[in-house]
């Protein structure tokens, strides 16, 4: 059974980038020109997704990012408002662009994504003490990596000293200090994540393991990391767990990793054993992928309750 946020409140930190999304054949090499098709414009962000994944699980929403007093700025926000994310805390850089992602399709059914954060890391740890009220309305902090360090350690700091659950979404791949994780009740990130905190190479099940622990040795509590199409894995220092994905026909894996995270969040915030949570994130990750462009692929409770039942039948059939 698939269960929604009611009578949550979550507080998201991060980015809000405007996408730009086409297919190709492959990526071009230096000094070539490869010719793309189906172009699309989309919302998009690794803090404006989870937020948009949150308020669609039913929990109430309010989000803390930075845009550019800019049109596109205007449509990031109009985008979040539509979802239902409380905006009262995003700022408005008048001296910077709003983010802008482009991001490449291919038939692989993987994606490589050129991020230009912009307005994003005009975001600082005074904005978040501006929006401490809010942190102590909240049930739970999500954070990423798409803002500056200092903004995410102050979110995860008030986050932890006011008592609420502390989540980090450890995207895009870049060093964190390790005071920083510490923070974090739950570290989620996914391969690439993963080698650039820890520095070691991931390319399988045993790589992300030994890598998660290295994690683990620096004082993180937990970690989830997320591995695409081969599903999940959690790590403590007491245990370490595969949880399988299921079985999808990917058309875009953009944003499907905050889609994990932001259901995730939810669950433990609601008091879901963490083994049962991984397994609703799943569904929540993998359903994103089926559908084209960031937040428009964000599921819906309703949406991932028929994934669930889907599923399920299909494994019994087995």
């Amino acid at each position: 059974m698939v269960r929604g946020g009611e009578n949550l409140r979550i507080l998201v930190v991060g980015s809000s980038n405007f996408d730009l999304v086409a297919k190709a054949d492959r990526l071009p090499r230096e000094g070539e020109v490869v010719v793309a098709r189906d172009l699309r414009f989309f919302h998009g962000g690794k803090g404006a997704n989870r937020a948009v994944a949150v308020a669609r699980l039913g929990a109430a929403t309010t989000f803390i990012s930075a845009v550019g007093n800019d049109v596109i700025g205007d449509f990031v926000i109009e985008g979040l408002r539509q979802n239902g994310v409380e905006t009262g805390w995003l700022k408005r850089a008048p001296d910077r662009s709003t983010g802008c992602s482009w991001i490449t399709l291919l038939p692989s059914g993987n994606n490589a994504t050129l991020v230009e954060p912009a307005a994003n890391f005009s975001l600082t740890a005074a904005d978040i003490e501006r929006a401490g009220n809010a942190i102590a309305e909240c049930d739970a902090v999500s954070a990423d990596l798409e803002v500056p360090l200092e903004a995410v350690g102050a979110a995860l700091e008030r986050g932890r000293k006011a008592g609420k659950l502390t989540v980090l979404d450890a995207g895009p791949p870049r060093c964190c200090p390790a005071e920083i994780l510490r923070l974090a009740d739950v570290v989620s990130p996914n391969e690439p994540e993963l080698e650039a905190l820890t520095a070691m190479p991931v390319s399988d099940r045993g790589s992300a393991r030994d890598a998660a622990r290295k994690l683990i040795g620096l004082g993180v509590r937990t970690v989830v990391v997320k591995l695409g199409s081969d599903g999940s894995m959690l790590v403590t220092s007491q245990t370490s767990k595969h949880f399988p994905a299921p079985r999808i026909e990917a058309v875009d894996p953009t944003g499907a990793g905050d889609a994990f995270t932001a259901a995730l969040t939810v669950q433990l915030a609601m008091g879901v054993e963490i083994e049962d949570a991984i397994r609703y994130a799943n569904f929540a990750g993998a359903l994103a992928a089926t559908k084209l462009g960031a937040q428009p692929s964000m599921p819906t409770r309703e949406e991932l309750e028929a994934f669930a039942a889907h599923n399920a039948a299909r494994q019994q059939e087995r």
